[in-house]
Formats: C-alpha cells, sequence, structure tokens
C-alpha cells in the first residue's frame, strides 16, 4: 500500500504491544504514511508482562518496544503523556488538551486498569499495571519482611514468585477453591496451588476479602477467616477494560470494545486491539476478551493489515504462559469445563502436558516445563484435530505423527 491509501495517516492510541506490533506491522507492510502514538504514560511504549517478572526483580530489565532509534528511521511519532479524549468522525482523534489530529485510520490500544477492592489506596497498598507500579512495589519488597497478595492468578502468582526470590514472606489470599479454577478446573488448579506452597507461600484458599486499610506502619486485610497484618499489600484481582475514549466517541462496547475478527469497531475507520477489545472470534464461536501479550500482538497485526485493505482475521487460539518458582508455564486456548482432559506426564512432576479434548478434538492445552510439546499442541489446538488419546498420553510418541497424518 502507498501512502495516498491513508492520506490523513494513521493515530494509535495506546503505548502497549498492540500499539508497538500495529506500528511495526504497517511499516513491514510498506505502508509510508504517518504513524502517530499517543500515549497517556509519561514512557514510550513498553512491555508489560516484564513488570510481575524480571522487571520487577531488576529495574535494568529491557522492557523498551520501540526505541527511539527505530522510531526515529521509521518516522513514526510517539508522544508521551497525550491523554485522548474522544474520537468523532472522519475520524478525528481529539485530545484532552483539545488538539485535532485527522486520521484515515485509528487503533484504540488503551489496554485495561487493574481491578481495586472498596477504596483501599496508600503507599502501602500497591496495584501492577504499569511501569511506574512496577518501580514502587520493587521498593516495596526491598525493604519489606511480609507482603500479601490478594489473588492468585498469573499476576499473584508472579509477584509472589519475585517476592519469594527476595525473602519475603508472603500470604496469598485466593476466594476460589483452588487457583485459576475457572480457567483450569480443580485439577490443573492444585497443581498451581502445590507449586506456591512447594515456595514457601502461605496459599489460602476459600478466602474472601472485605477490605483493604492502610494502617500507621503497614497494611490490614480483612478476610472471611479473619484480619491478616502485613507491610505491604498487592491487589490483583485482575483488570477492567479501559473504554472511557471509546464510550465518549459512541462506540459499541460491552465488557471492552466490541469488534469483529479483523479489529474493527462500530465507528468506521476505527479499529481496536489488545486487553481492551471483545472479539468476535470464530474458534470459540461467540466473543472473548483476552488478556494476553499473545493475543495483543495477534489482533494488532491483523488490525493494521485490515487498515490497508487486506482480508485479514484474527482466528487463532490464544496462547499464554506465565515463570514463576522457576517453572514454565504455557497454555493454548480456552477449556470448558465439560472437556475431557488427559496428560502427558505426571501432574505431580516436574513437567507435563494436559490435552483438554472437546467432541473429539483437541480443544486447549496447559503445559508445565513442557516449551517442545506444547509447541507442536498450538498446532493441534489450531487445526482441531481429532488425535487418539493413546497417541496424546505417551511421552514416548511424536506429536508430529498427528500433523503429518492431517497433512496426508
Amino acid at each position: 500500500m502507498s501512502e495516498e491509501t491513508l492520506p490523513d495517516g494513521v493515530v494509535i492510541i495506546g503505548g502497549g504491544q498492540s500499539a508497538a506490533v500495529a506500528a511495526r506491522t504497517l511499516r513491514r507492510k510498506k505502508y509510508t504514511g504517518p504513524i502517530t502514538i499517543l500515549g497517556e504514560e509519561p514512557h514510550r511504549p513498553y512491555q508489560r508482562p516484564p513488570l510481575s517478572k524480571e522487571y520487577l526483580e531488576d529495574p535494568e530489565a529491557d522492557v523498551e518496544l520501540l526505541p527511539p532509534e527505530w522510531t526515529d528511521a521509521q518516522e513514526v511519532t510517539v508522544r508521551t503523556g497525550a491523554p485522548v479524549e474522544r474520537i468523532e468522525p472522519g475520524p478525528v482523534v481529539v485530545t484532552a488538551a483539545g488538539q485535532r489530529l485527522p486520521a484515515s485510520a485509528v487503533l484504540i490500544a488503551t489496554g485495561g486498569a487493574p481491578r481495586t477492592i472498596g477504596d483501599a489506596s496508600g503507599e502501602h497498598i500497591h496495584h501492577l499495571r504499569t511501569r511506574d507500579d512496577a518501580d514502587r512495589l520493587r521498593e516495596a519488597l526491598d525493604s519489606s519482611g511480609s507482603l500479601v497478595v490478594i489473588g492468585a492468578g498469573f499476576i499473584g502468582a508472579e509477584i509472589a514468585s519475585a517476592a519469594r526470590a527476595k525473602g519475603v514472606e508472603v500470604t496469598v489470599l485466593e476466594a476460589a477453591d483452588q487457583p485459576m479454577q475457572r480457567a483450569l478446573g480443580p485439577r490443573l488448579g492444585g497443581v498451581c496451588a502445590a507449586l506456591q506452597r512447594r515456595q514457601g507461600v502461605d496459599l489460602r484458599l476459600s478466602t474472601g476479602v472485605t477490605a483493604v486499610r492502610q494502617t500507621a506502619d503497614g497494611v490490614a486485610v480483612d478476610t472471611t477467616s479473619g484480619e491478616i497484618l502485613a507491610d505491604h499489600a498487592v491487589v490483583a484481582v485482575g483488570i477492567t477494560p479501559r473504554t472511557t475514549v471509546a464510550e465518549a466517541s459512541g462506540i459499541a462496547c460491552e465488557n471492552g470494545i466490541l469488534v469483529d475478527a479483523s479489529g474493527r469497531t462500530s465507528m468506521t475507520g476505527v479499529w481496536a486491539a489488545g486487553d481492551v477489545a471483545n472479539q468476535d472470534h470464530p474458534q470459540v464461536d461467540g466473543r472473548i476478551r483476552v488478556e494476553h501479550f499473545d493475543n495483543a500482538s495477534k489482533q494488532a497485526s491483523v488490525a493494521a493489515q485490515s487498515m490497508l485493505g487486506t482480508d485479514v482475521t484474527n482466528s487463532d487460539p490464544h496462547w499464554y504462559w506465565s515463570d514463576q518458582f522457576g517453572v514454565n508455564i504455557q497454555g493454548v486456548g480456552q477449556p470448558h469445563p465439560g472437556d475431557e482432559m488427559v496428560v502427558r506426564g505426571d501432574l505431580d512432576g516436574e513437567s507435563f502436558t494436559a490435552f483438554f479434548i472437546r467432541e473429539g478434538a483437541v480443544s486447549a492445552v496447559f503445559a508445565v516445563n513442557d516449551e517442545e510439546t506444547v509447541g507442536l499442541a498450538r498446532e493441534l489446538v489450531n487445526m482441531g484435530l481429532h488425535v487418539p488419546n493413546d497417541l496424546l498420553t505417551d511421552p514416548e510418541r511424536d506429536l508430529f505423527e498427528a500433523l503429518e497424518g492431517a497433512a496426508t
């Protein structure tokens, strides 16, 4: 595509993974017109996954997504501290400062905001979403003896892992019977629970939190089982999509910004991608909003190509990973409660892969320390293959057998 195709250029609202991938994709696809990235934070675009892992432990960890050398060479304008108020039909992006930026295409990549518990706030109460949040939490962990983490999902577990590595006593509170039980079921949730406990985490399940209060020298967490005192607390109970710009623009929203499989919103010339996008997805027979790095990248790439007139959709099942307590966890797809689960390896061992079977086909995968198997399993889920259970569960058999069988 030439720059005449999008004469007013592309404006990207947001400064995370989706923004960076969209800009890179546009240039890789030979788009030469103006690209402007408007980020609300004072930082240039950066990766969020490391904030709860390596960056939380080491402030020198590289999280930058679009180095100045690249944006200068590619003539991509990055503006920090530039919140957007709304998008008018045209489309025209209107910043909070009142500047109007006409565009041929706009990408909303505003991500999400951490969920809170009541009005809990204070220097000893933390939420982790931004680089500044991670810097503040790292300083707290370096001088803390005890930490309460509310929420035993991936973010909560990764924070607990980083805190234990610093020698901090950690209590994790989870309302469900097992960590990530709704997503993974009780058996795999139990594996995640055992992992935390082996590393000295005081994991308290089936424990609701009613309030988090800052005290004179720390925090007090009110739970359904009593009060817990600690030096600091982290609220890690998920995010809500940041739809303020879309809503102010009259763009259809429901649990995020509603988009089709190519990322188009209800406003002509406007796309959305990443944590904020609720996509009509062929793999799930309906809509799904996914809060993972890989999904943000794929949606942004598809949206950028769609802006240039390419007929492309995001139809892959999402892939996710987590590094915690020295263990690598990966998953593909979204298992359903009624799916059959078969396991290659030992759930109690150091590595295994669990396959979820729906109507005879591999629908989702979850793996611990088994990157090679899950890499092949992504293709099984992608293709919706019917694979004999004995092939899936036998570690001596190569999953290439199933892929080769599909090819022939």
